[in-house]
């Protein structure tokens, strides 16, 4: 039994280094020929409307606000300024989603995004956007990078494709930190020890933002109310809570298994899932030791057992905000395809450790 273990660890990490390393090493190289286009259309923006300020940098080697979804598709989040005189609201009313409203005795006049709010007072997410992608596609006519980048129409997100070979979509955004959101109030279980009291008191302090994007929770039913929402998204927390251990090579493998294997008609899957996955594995096996490089092994065929599940019952939960499910708006037909396929892939790695090597 340790034998098999250690073949399929030894396996998994040779993979890790001739396949997930070249990955990453393409998509690096990728998101500065992406991030050249993006700072440059930015720029252009900024000189249209100062509010809008360019908060994409580059940081240890690694871009500030820029999310890979898969190897042609990123999104990039453009903090704005100013939240101040709004209240966060989050009554659970939009799964995923919170209003800022205009505080008591606050004049519209002092805020920075006036013309964007409401007769009732909340600062309009849609509103915000729809003058952003005018911007943008102002700038992408001016800017110097204009042969090679052109907006995406019948959207109304930001999206740009840049040498037909890639995807970018702008979402202006505001960082909140100090406070948590109540429809995320569940966190941590109180039955469950991982991620320990230090670790929780980081992850709320480094807080959550607010997107200015299409919510899947409301398609189809876009009041003018819940199109003025903002969508709750926790990218750094989630990250805070993936150090150590294993965390992030176990996290590495399954984006390169899904980039290679699971990348199927109707897009049933992308690389959040895998992650969220990642992070209920880390409630399943909560001690450091599970993370060890010799448990590498067994943490990804739990995980990929667990996504056969969630496929198969149609319902991935969000892992902070459980009552918003990942799977929402999917086909049935892809989501059956995925997990046939996932099964494939779970039955050849453990069965046979080696097939990892034409994986």
């Amino acid at each position: 039994m340790i034998a098999a273990q250690a073949k399929l660890v030894y396996q998994l990490n040779k993979y890790y280094t001739e396949r997930c390393q070249s990955r990453k090493a393409a998509i690096a190289k990728t998101i500065r020929e992406v991030c050249k286009v993006v700072s440059d259309v930015l720029k252009e923006v900024e000189v249209q409307e100062p509010r809008f300020i360019s908060s994409l940098s580059e940081i240890d080697a690694r871009y500030e606000g820029l999310e890979v979804i898969s190897p042609t598709e990123f999104e990039v989040v453009l903090y704005l300024n100013q939240m101040g005189v709004f209240n966060f609201v989050d009554d659970g009313s939009l799964p995923g989603c919170a209003v800022l409203k205009l505080s008591d005795g606050r004049k519209r006049s002092m805020s920075l995004w006036v013309e964007f709010i409401t007769a009732s007072g909340y600062l309009s997410a849609r509103k915000i956007r729809s003058r952003f992608q005018t911007l943008v596609a102002q700038a992408v006519d001016k800017c110097s990078y204009r042969d090679v980048v052109k907006m995406i129409a019948d959207t109304s997100e930001v999206k740009l494709r840049i040498r037909e070979r890639y995807v970018v979509q702008i979402t202006p955004a505001f960082k909140c930190t100090g406070i948590w959101p109540r429809s995320a109030a569940q966190w941590p279980m109180p039955h469950i020890p991982w991620p320990g009291p230090n670790r929780v008191a980081e992850v709320k302090a480094e807080g959550f933002n607010l997107l200015s994007k299409e919510c899947y929770s409301l398609m189809g039913k876009q009041s003018s109310a819940e199109s003025d929402a903002w969508v709750l998204q926790f990218g750094e927390a989630e990250n805070r809570l993936l150090m150590g251990g294993c965390r992030s090579k176990c996290l590495s493998v399954l984006k390169t298994l899904r980039d290679r294997h699971l990348e199927l008609p109707g897009q049933p899957l992308n690389n959040y899932h895998m992650k969220t996955l990642l992070l209920y594995e880390c409630e399943k096996h909560p001690r450091e030791t599970d993370w060890d490089e010799s448990c590498l092994g067994d943490r990804l065929n739990g995980i990929l057992l667990q996504l056969i599940s969630c496929l198969q019952c149609r319902r991935c939960p969000h892992y902070f905000l459980p009552n918003l499910d990942l799977f929402q708006g999917k086909p049935h037909s892809a989501l059956e395809s995925a997990a046939k396929q996932t099964w494939r892939l779970a039955r050849e790695i453990l069965t046979n450790p080696k097939s990892l090597d034409k994986l």
